[in-house]
């Protein structure tokens, strides 16, 4: 598979009108790194209804949250089930493809754990997200978008109390941020869109264009990818980041038969 560029590409050497079609190497930590070495025991425990409803109950923030977009404070389980089997499992595959195709420079600066965990937990504050909203078929308004826009920071309110750490919980609160500072919460100053963060942002973004929702069909690689790579123009997301995606794509030759 491959993506024609049609204008120039500044960073990381690709220039204009270039079909990208880079090389398929086994890469690894040595050898080591596997699907394996991402998986966690702990972190499922985070998404059962008796926690987050503890979570909830402890921490009134959450409520002050639902009702400044005047929501009522409800779980909705089954939506969230759903997306862990689907969208999160499936972000959380791509942010690992992502990391074992980037340069052994740049591997070597990926918290695996942490951003392995926050690939499969980032959409986690959708539990909260009422489904005609998460779900609607057709475009939010400006009401529906600032309440789908909570969800991140809702999921880090969620999670800040767990023994989850630091890197995670960021992470998963800045999942739609980016470089630019552009993106949602909103980014002060200091705000560094680093390279985890990037690999997930880089991850989910893949996988919901790519897959089949009540509200869209599923977009194919090469328009999915084009879309990625416009920010990359941007300066929103890193180029080898962005050639590191490109690599997995064309070696698990995915395809947009994902549904949730």
């Amino acid at each position: 598979m491959g993506i024609e560029i049609l204008k120039p590409f500044n960073t990381g050497g690709i220039s204009a009108n270039r079909i990208i079609n880079y090389p398929k190497p086994a890469v690894s930590f040595n050898g080591t790194l596997t699907s394996d070495r991402f998986e966690s025991d702990s972190v499922n425990r985070y998404t059962s209804e008796f926690y987050l409803r503890k979570a909830i109950q402890s921490n009134p923030k959450i409520a002050k949250i639902l009702e400044e977009v005047d929501i009522p404070v409800k779980l909705h389980m089954e939506q969230l089930n759903t997306l862990l089997q689907n969208h999160a499992s499936d972000t959380k595959r791509i942010a690992i493809g992502i990391t074992e195709n980037l340069p052994f420079s740049l591997q070597n600066k990926v918290n695996i754990k942490a951003v392995s965990d926050a690939a499969y937990l980032h959409d986690v504050g959708k539990a909260l997200i009422p489904p005609e909203i998460l779900n609607k078929n057709g475009k939010l308004d400006a009401a529906e978008t600032e309440i789908m826009h909570r969800h991140s920071i809702l999921g880090y309110e969620l999670l800040k109390d767990s023994n989850i750490d630091k890197t995670t919980l960021h992470l998963i609160k800045n999942h739609h941020q980016n470089a630019k500072k552009t993106g949602y919460p909103f980014a002060d100053k200091n705000f560094n869109a680093d390279l985890n963060l990037q690999i997930v942002t880089m991850a989910d973004k893949f996988s919901a264009l790519t897959e089949k929702r009540p509200y869209k069909e599923a977009m194919d690689t090469t328009r999915a990818l084009t879309i990625i790579y416009k920010d990359v123009k941007d300066g929103k997301l890193h180029p080898f980041i962005f050639k590191a995606l490109v690599n997995f794509v064309n070696k698990q030759e995915l395809q947009p038969q994902k549904t949730i």
